[in-house]
């Protein structure tokens, strides 16, 4: 037994958690700084150069494998492929490990999840018409840093068992965004280059089983994953996602490989990836009366209002029939209040709305979005 009187088994579930939590409350907070920021620096006397900054194009790699997209670009599909595969390894690390493990405990969470999809879905269906469904994705996603950071704000007065309903929430809102990306946000796909992206797969698979340890081959094989997706038309952060769920959970060669990965990138995807993704992606100019404007837009309010009420009545509906028909339980300690404050919370979209968002934005003129029959072809 460890001198702290804690079992190994205690340690090795908690202690990534409570670092995590951690990680993500910190990070929410250089997030709405580079937000703000953001937004300052679109509406200022600069507003001129926040565009050009971002617009600028840079060149990766060579010959016919040479990669061109301007930064703002750079940063939503290779930085965020990096988020995305912290966010795999955490999924992993609760699948294996965490509460997703048992499944009564992981059902209510998941059910909760769907219903906090659903219903912010429907809402935005409901509100909006023509081409401007197609943005039907963008109230369903979480942030998770914004939601982890504010209830740590509060500190003791929130039970463990509701941060952990909200951030198990939180992850399971995010397979189900991921599955969305992949399924409906993606444009034109090339056959070739996925079973490019899938043989990289495999062979990650392999080096793994033969015990391979050395990181320098894994990042090889990940890059050329992540081009091929690139290429073959499915958003690249999915090579990400895929990446972190095929990382080992246990001990390959004397070292826990996920938590390893997940310690050292985490940092580095709270404090910079996601702060400079919001940089890059919340500039939004309000001059020349485009408030009003949006004020008047039923788009907007079918964002507003999925968030803010299709959350809340999708998470505390479905925790309602999950408790009275015995399919799930409440952590220890967690109210039906809890369950509404961690329902609010999860109604903050900002990281993962703004993608799909722009997901959504940028295949609207693309006439192979005309396949799935409920999407219009422009909007």
């Amino acid at each position: 037994m460890p001198r702290d009187g804690r079992s190994p088994a205690v340690r090795r579930v908690v202690d990534p958690l409570r670092d995590f939590l951690h990680a993500e409350a910190a990070g929410g907070i250089v997030l709405v700084i580079a937000a703000v920021a953001a937004v300052i620096w679109a509406n200022s006397a600069f507003a001129q150069s926040y565009v050009t900054f971002w617009s600028r194009e840079l060149s990766l790699g060579f010959g016919s494998l040479q990669v061109t997209e301007d930064l703002q670009h750079w940063v939503n599909d290779a930085l965020m492929a990096i988020f995305f595969f912290v966010v795999g390894l955490e999924i992993k690390r609760e699948l294996v490990e965490g509460e997703l493990r048992d499944r009564r405990a992981a059902a209510l969470p998941a059910i909760a999840a769907v219903g906090g999809v659903l219903i912010p879905a429907l809402i935005f269906v409901a509100i909006t018409s023509g081409p401007a469904q197609q943005g039907w994705g963008i109230p369903m996603a979480t942030d998770i840093a914004f939601a982890i950071g504010i209830l740590a704000l509060l500190g003791s007065k929130v039970p463990a068992g509701a941060k952990l309903l909200l951030l198990t929430l939180a992850i399971v809102d995010d397979i189900i965004a991921i599955s969305v990306i992949a399924i409906f946000y993606t444009d034109t796909v090339s056959f070739a280059w996925l079973a490019g992206a899938a043989a990289g797969l495999v062979v990650v698979v392999v080096m793994a089983r033969l015990g391979v340890t050395a990181i320098s081959p894994y990042v090889l094989v990940g890059s050329a994953v992540w081009l091929c997706t690139l290429e073959s038309g499915v958003h690249a952060t999915i090579a990400g996602v895929a990446l972190g769920l095929l990382t080992p959970a246990g001990v390959v060669g004397k070292r826990n490989v996920l938590d390893t990965l997940e310690h050292r990138l985490h940092p580095w995807s709270a404090f910079l990836i996601v702060p400079l993704f919001a940089l890059a992606n919340a500039g939004v100019d309000f001059s020349g009366g485009l408030l009003s404007r949006a004020l008047q837009d039923s788009l907007t309010w079918a964002v507003t209002l999925g968030l803010v009420v299709g959350k809340i009545a999708g998470i505390c509906l479905a925790v309602w029939i999950c408790v009275r028909t015995g399919i799930g339980r409440l952590p220890a300690g967690v109210t039906r209040w809890h369950v509404a404050g961690a329902s609010a919370l999860a109604g903050i979209g900002f990281t993962v709305s703004l993608f799909i968002a722009d997901l959504a934005s940028s295949i609207r003129d693309s006439p192979s979005s005309r396949r799935w029959g409920y999407l219009p072809a422009r909007w």
